[in-house]
């Protein structure tokens, strides 16, 4: 349909997803009181579709149900349809994708939900198609069944739906506190191994995801156990991925996650929040081993991110679609000819051959992903082109790919801004900031954080959670809060401007006064005061997204080393403990929990640095923590305006003539050293136990 088409109630919103949708034929609503009064009102079923902008199968359901005039005609006379970006309600995504879970064992988007009058559910799917195909039924024929259902078997329908809610809702009532020690640590490692792909790297087959976490923690456990092979793994994946076509060889940033066990075939979405935990991943495999080609790749994602996903405003974007021009991967995929045109044919050649751009090629209508699956000195070999001469011609080539393909018809971008996502972001350049040392990164970091704070935020203090064009709304939930105090908190780290540290603690003070469940522990996903939903669910678990929960808790561990409060460090034992039981069962769902966990039980360091911020032996010093590979530490810097009430440790430790060096622990500090060989070895023999 047309932008010409009548406008249906969409047209206000600020998601791009639901502009996207602006001009259906359908009678949408927003998730809202006006449709809900109406459902009740009408006594109608609703229909409530959840997707988001970068949504390859979103858009196919769209192009050939929702623009078809004879299917919105149907859904109009029959149901409420709500359209849902599933990006700005995460809570209202959360509690119907439990319930299609447990209705169909498995989930995705579009997700297709009816509810009853009272939001319950009674049934769910995902794509659904125009006709019956791919073994699935068609949507109209759901649409006159289910309708039919509501009329003629309506208390069946609602016993059916009350069912499943509170099976949605039995989650959020498990007590799953207990106490996590070194041996979740072990189990964790032992469940990565069992999964891992020798071959290929990563966890399991395909669809391969980049799990992020996992590899993290697999670095703490190579610190903490000496597990060469813990090691291993993860510079095994990060390799593998940096190789293939999950990552994005011109332009940088990576896909969304690969089709295939080799991650040669993305799916073509780029997120924010994918990068945003790549860019840390890499930065810290290349602390941990020197590799400079990590550094590079954490360097590629955050040029890509300041290139193409930062808002005039200096928040970051969400999301890059996956199509354009009608086609999944049409913007990335190139075929031997499309090369030689822009390189000529010499060029063009070797640099086929370096990619695996073949005439047969690799995905669709013989097109190829940029993948490098072999070592590139078989590569040179091949061509009989030296691999020095061959990886200079390489590099001179992808700027001009990389122009030619700008000319093609982008992917659209999903321009809001959400608290969540750009909290990740903050973090990811804050640390690229003290690891590679560009500016421009601690710039575009600071900028998205007063965007955030100054225009996210309500007069209470509690942050919106989603912005566009100057328009923020929607309540934050949890992981709006405790992605955004990470953020600030590497923010400070990177800075040692204090603000930082302030607001840090601040969202985190709510995240404790209004999503805590004082009676079983844990965090709900809403907080006190939210919109009332069926049920108040809880996130606990890793997915494409770390559990807020997990974040919060390093969170507050790193607060309490930095100020020394004890209230801190015991709402961080609690949060570290308080999904101990299913963490001890699943440890591979609760990855970054893990890392909380390696955190406390690594006798952490407060590091503090005594001198001026710009002179050459601080910064030496500086250079020094954060290019040694010791997550188990907080890094502060002491200058005669420091304030030593919110930060005790720097108490007395302001230098007068000469910049040094102090290691604590438990607020107790060793001699202090001018030098920075001394100052690494110290370093170094604080590893984890």
């Amino acid at each position: 349909m047309t932008a010409n088409a009548p406008a249906n109630r969409l047209a206000n919103e600020t998601s791009p997803y639901l502009l996207q949708h602006a001009h259906n034929p359908v009678d949408w609503y927003p998730w809202g009181a006006e449709a809900l009064e109406r459902a009740r009102t009408e006594q109608k079923p609703i229909f409530l579709s959840i997707g988001y902008s970068a949504c390859h199968w979103c858009h196919v359901m769209e192009r050939e149900c929702f623009e078809n005039p004879e299917i919105a005609q149907l859904m109009n006379e029959l149901y409420v349809n709500i359209k849902v970006d599933r990006e700005e309600r995460p809570d209202v995504d959360e509690i119907y994708m439990k319930a299609v879970l447990a209705m169909t064992g498995s989930g995705g988007w579009p997700m297709s939900m009816f509810l009853t009058p009272s939001l319950q559910p009674f049934f769910g799917a995902t794509y659904l198609p125009p006709v019956r195909a791919y073994g699935r039924p068609s949507f109209p024929d759901v649409l006159t069944a289910l309708a039919q259902a509501w009329q003629t078997e309506r208390d069946r329908v609602v016993e059916q739906a009350s069912l499943l809610t509170a099976a949605v809702s039995e989650e959020a009532s498990v007590d799953a506190r207990g106490t996590l020690d070194a041996s979740a640590l072990t189990h964790s490692l032992d469940k990565l191994k069992q999964s891992f792909d020798a071959q290929w790297g990563g966890f399991g087959g395909a669809p391969k995801f980049p799990h992020s976490g996992d590899l993290r923690l697999l670095l703490r456990h190579a610190l903490r156990s000496g597990d060469a092979q813990a090691q291993t793994m993860a510079v095994h994946t990060l390799e593998r991925m940096a190789d293939g076509g999950i990552y994005d060889q011109l332009g940088g940033g990576f896909h969304r996650y690969s089709v295939d066990r080799q991650w040669r075939v993305p799916h073509f979405e780029k997120m924010l929040y994918d990068n945003a935990q790549l860019v840390v991943a890499y930065l810290e495999a290349h602390v941990a081993t020197g590799n400079p080609r990590f550094a590079q790749i954490a360097a590629e994602c955050c040029d890509w991110a300041l290139r193409e996903m930062q808002t005039s405003e200096g928040g970051f974007a969400s999301a890059q679609d996956a199509d354009s021009e009608g086609e999944e991967g049409q913007f990335f995929a190139w075929t031997p000819a499309q090369l030689r045109s822009v390189l000529g044919d010499e060029r063009g050649r070797a640099v086929a051959a370096w990619f695996d751009v073949t005439d047969q090629g690799n995905f669709e209508h013989g097109k190829s992903v940029l993948w490098m699956p072999v070592p590139r000195q078989t590569v040179a070999q091949h061509v009989g082109i030296p691999l020095p001469e061959l990886r200079a011609l390489v590099d001179s080539a992808k700027p001009e790919l990389l122009a030619a393909r700008a000319r093609r018809v982008h992917p659209a971008t999903d321009d809001k801004v959400l608290a969540a996502w750009n909290g990740l972001m903050i973090g990811a350049l804050a640390q690229a900031y003290q690891v590679l040392e560009d500016p421009l990164y601690l710039d575009a970091a600071q900028r998205a954080a007063r965007y955030v704070l100054d225009g996210m935020r309500q007069p209470d203090g509690r942050l919106f959670a989603t912005a566009r064009h100057g328009r923020a709304h929607i309540n934050a939930c949890l992981d709006d809060y405790a992605f955004v105090a990470q953020g600030l908190i590497d923010l400070y780290e990177a800075s040692f401007d204090e603000r930082w540290l302030r607001e840090a603690l601040a969202l985190t003070e709510l995240v404790e006064t209004r999503f805590a469940d004082r009676e079983r522990g844990g965090y709900f996903t809403t907080g006190a005061g939210h919109e009332a939903l069926i049920t108040r669910c809880k996130s606990v678990q890793d997915g494409a997204l770390p559990a807020g929960s997990a974040v919060h808790a390093l969170s507050l561990l790193r607060l309490a080393e930095l100020t020394a409060r004890p209230a801190l460090l015991a709402q961080a034992h609690a949060a570290v403990d308080g999904l101990a039981k299913l963490a001890l069962r699943h440890p591979q769902a609760f990855s970054h929990l893990l890392i909380a966990l390696d955190f406390r039980l690594g006798e952490p360091r407060q590091i503090v640095i005594a001198g001026d911020a710009s002179s050459a032996a601080t910064q030496s010093l500086l250079r020094c923590v954060r290019r040694t590979f010791r997550p188990q530490r907080v890094v502060t810097l002491a200058t005669p305006g420091s304030d030593t009430t919110l930060l005790p440790v720097l108490a007395g430790k302001t230098a007068a003539d000469q910049s040094r060096a102090y290691v604590c622990q438990r607020h107790a500090c060793q001699a202090p050293t001018q030098s920075a060989d001394e100052l690494q070895a110290a370093l170094r023999n604080a590893v984890a136990r």
